[in-house]
């Protein structure tokens, strides 16, 4: 071919290359061509061909025209920090394109206000095969006017290589925090003809010409990814290790992790660490540590009113951003940036800044300190759950100061199958995670109704808390198996150990599709027992959530919701509305109301409980409701009137002797005689301390029903709190003594003809459930993206065998030796 004609593929103004805001383009290292200043707001084919390469951030593509010219087309500079934001693709790798067909359309006013320029630079990136014979230039065009004429040559100007000796090869993590795109494939390929040697980068199935910028952009290589320089001929060891270093210097793109031999790692702590469940599952991966990328804020005051108004712009910044991900992100998200967006506009907080900025300080500084001072009295409180939100006011403060620093929100590579590591993830950063590429999370701090822990659970990541300072040594790329429902890292585990671990996700893989294809059907055991296994519910968008998963009903709605982060309590109507709507999204499944429970760990600004030396032990659960009974009474009251009448059953928390069930009965049956209530209102029992499992025959003799908290019993039981680092690992409801208070509370509720629930975490522990069953459990209730799991299950299961393991379970020694007897158990089953 003797020419080609290529045609404006975006409407705007044209103009010369040098005139590209970034070196790599008007130095012309990707190859020459001309600038595109867009006022369309669509990219099209500039002539007939085939796409050999769309980037993951939507913002680059490249075609091979028919003839063999290669054309780069780069919609605004820098605009791959965008990660795809304002772009929409139209066309894929490897479809053959026909001239003016649409192949990305992008939002100008997004780029307009995050891009650092607009302009799209069009080049021929082998001009050495086809040099541009003729251009326009300084002028505007129209989609379909001619931009370039090319001539084709019939030898290529490139030199060939030499090829001799032996290859060379070196195996690097891409520590590049956005992967390869135009600037450092410029850089690499301009390293490499700097030798004389045969260069080229591997990855996945894939290869590429270390000299083509084309091929490299084809690669496809993100941040994290493994990939693999080769080096054939005379100076290839030297040539080998330039781009090693190039590419692992950064090359001013920001590094994200340390750019490793994959394979060269390492451990010289222990190999098996131990920590808390956040989020149940289990993964395969690469530990890759989550390092912050710091930025550096102006420490000089400009002056009160210039400093209060960069401090409110940046907050203005953070609130608008996370409004705008609210506004389509799940339930459980939404939770958490309203808690983010509470922070940002709490006047104390405010106010504590604006004093500091009187005193002369910068709004960097003036916001770290106010917020330090919340952190330290939050840290100082003594309460686990409000020492959990210091993480989020450490996310707020982190955002606030990128955004008065100017930078862009922080971007976090991973490679595949990561297993993320870090002191705490912040939320923030949990949300920007790329869920196609991590596997699991484990966290050296943290508490297992964090934030963080819910967002995980909700994202379906198994998650480890409180793994102690230990799991940060990890090295980063050891190969680990997370067993987050055994509590366990496992670090570069042996072959046997891992090809068991494979095996196993592979049949729980299995397992989870076909369960989820039979989630609607009743649970019943192999031989006809019924086991109801219902859904913990925190919120109104649960129980649609719980009903898709098929949950047959609420076994522990968690009020608190109603009750916490907020300066009043909720009154009589708005806690009626709110129960009904979540009754009526259950269909008339059964809906079991827990009576507030907060105190110990958990607390509302409107209820200032005394000082307490040990708040676990104090103020809490139905003490509380009988300290406060106005609370309590309109809360009956409330879910006294949600419809159809006896749908709802209410339970009462942290009961200790029968004595405060009656209580609690006096003021039910008071209120429906206020209310004109006839009808039998079943009220229920949470057993989570041991005088209660204790006591559970007198107990049932009054309660109409008993469910096992087992988090807080368990924790009662072995005198150990939840959120101390040190005894998280220790911590396992399987442990011989919880079991033994489960079978006592199972005699106790079956002398008196009560059904027996579980609603704390264990329901929800797949090695646990044939246990519960075989002491007497005839209720699982758990997170709704594990019932169709737990269902699954349990019609594997026969009575018979449950009763013969429950009975082994009670003479182990120790939670080890339960769990390895139930794994027994569980492979032998059909």
């Amino acid at each position: 071919m003797d020419k080609l004609t290529l045609v404006t593929p975006v409407e705007g103004w044209v103009a010369p290359l040098d005139e590209a805001p970034d070196p790599v383009f008007a130095e012309r290292m990707l190859g020459d061509g001309v600038l595109i200043d867009p006022v369309g707001s669509s990219l099209y084919a500039p002539c007939a061909g085939e796409i050999l390469s769309i980037h993951e951030a939507k913002h680059a593509v490249t075609l091979r025209c028919e003839g063999g010219a290669e054309i780069l087309m780069h919609v605004g500079i820098d605009t791959v920090r965008l990660r795809g934001e304002g772009f929409e693709t139209h066309a894929r790798a490897g479809q053959r394109v026909a001239v003016g067909d649409r192949l990305i359309s992008f939002d100008l006013d997004v780029l307009a206000r995050k891009a650092k320029s607009l302009v799209t630079p069009v080049l021929v990136t082998n001009g050495d095969a086809f040099p541009i014979m003729e251009r326009i230039e300084g002028k505007s065009a129209l989609v379909g006017d001619m931009l370039m004429r090319l001539r084709g040559m019939a030898t290529g100007a490139i030199a060939k290589t030499s090829a001799n000796g032996p290859e060379v090869t070196r195996t690097l993590i891409m520590p590049l925090a956005h992967g390869l795109h135009a600037r450092p494939v410029a850089r690499i390929a301009e390293c490499a003809r700097g030798f004389k040697s045969d260069l080229t980068i591997f990855a996945f199935s894939r290869k590429s010409s270390a000299r083509s910028p084309v091929g490299l952009l084809a690669l496809g290589l993100a941040g994290g990814d493994e990939m693999t320089i080769a080096g054939r001929g005379e100076d290839a060891s030297a040539a080998v290790e330039a781009l090693a270093e190039l590419i692992a210097s950064g090359m001013g793109e920001g590094v994200v992790s340390a750019a490793m031999p994959a394979q060269s790692v390492v451990v010289s702590g222990p190999r098996l660490l131990r920590g808390l469940t956040a989020a149940p599952g289990m993964a395969i991966g690469r530990v890759v540590p989550l390092l912050r990328d710091e930025v550096r804020n102006d420490e000089e005051s400009r002056g009160f009113e210039a400093e209060r108004d960069a401090l409110s712009a940046a907050a203005a910044q953070v609130r608008a951003r996370i409004e705008e991900r609210a506004r389509t992100a799940p339930e459980a998200l939404r939770d958490v940036m309203r808690a983010h967006l509470a922070f940002l506009d709490d006047p104390e907080l405010i106010a504590a800044a604006h004093r500091r900025l009187a005193n002369g300080v910068s709004a960097s500084a003036a916001w770290r300190a106010a917020i330090g001072g919340f952190v330290e009295a939050l840290r100082a409180s003594g309460n686990r759950r409000l020492a959990e939100r210091v993480d989020d006011l450490l996310d707020i403060e982190r955002q606030v100061l990128r955004a008065l620093a100017g930078a862009d929100e922080e971007f976090i590579a991973l490679p595949k199958d990561a297993i993320v590591v870090a002191d705490a993830i912040l939320p923030s950063q949990l949300l920007r995670l790329d869920r196609a590429r991590v596997a699991g999370l484990c966290m050296a701090r943290g508490g297992a109704t964090s934030h963080v822990a819910i967002l995980a659970s909700a994202m379906g990541l198994p998650a480890l808390v409180a793994m102690g300072e230990g799991v940060l040594a990890v090295p980063n790329g050891a190969t680990s198996i997370l067993d987050a429902d055994a509590g366990t890292l496992d670090i570069l585990p042996a072959a046997a150990a891992l090809e068991r671990a494979r095996m196993s996700l592979a049949r729980r893989e299995e397992r989870r599709m076909a369960a989820r294809a039979a989630a609607d059907e009743e649970c019943r055991m192999a031989d006809g027992a019924r086991i109801e296994v219902f859904a913990n519910l925190g919120a109104v968008a649960d129980a649609a959530a719980a009903v898709e998963n098929g949950a047959e009903g609420c076994g522990l709605l968690r009020t608190e919701f109603l009750f916490i982060d907020r300066d009043s309590p909720p009154d009589e109507d708005e806690q009626a509305r709110t129960y009904q709507a979540i009754a009526s999204a259950l269909g008339g499944r059964p809906l079991i109301v827990r009576t507030l429970d907060v105190g110990g760990d958990k607390t509302a600004p409107y209820l200032p409980i005394p000082a307490e030396e040990n708040p676990a032990l104090g103020l809490r659960g139905v003490r509380v409701s009988l300290w406060r009974p106005q609370l309590l009474r309109a809360q009956l009251r409330a879910i006294l009137r949600v419809k159809p009448l006896g749908q709802c059953k209410i339970m009462v928390p942290m009961i200790a002797d029968v004595g405060e069930l009656r209580a609690v009965r006096a003021m039910l049956e008071e209120c429906k005689a206020a209310l004109g209530v006839d009808a039998g209102i079943e009220l229920g029992v949470m057993i989570e301390t041991p005088a209660a499992a204790a006591t559970a025959d007198l107990i049932a003799a009054e309660a109409d029903f008993l469910s096992i908290g087992t988090n807080d019993l368990t924790q009662y039981a072995l005198a150990m709190d939840r959120g101390n680092v040190e005894l998280a690992a220790r911590i396992d409801a399987l442990h011989p003594a919880i079991l033994r208070l489960i079978a006592q509370t199972a005699e106790g509720a079956q002398t008196r003809g009560r059904w027996l629930g579980v609603c704390g975490g264990l329901a929800g522990d797949l090695l646990a459930a044939p246990i519960l069953i075989g002491l007497g459990v005839t209720e699982l209730s758990a997170i709704h993206t594990l019932i169709p799991e737990i269902k699954a299950l349990v019609r594997r299961l026969t009575l018979q065998s449950c009763e013969a393991l429950a009975r082994e379970a009670l003479k182990q020694n120790s939670a080890e030796a339960v769990r390895a007897l139930a794994r027994r158990f569980q492979e032998t089953l059909p």
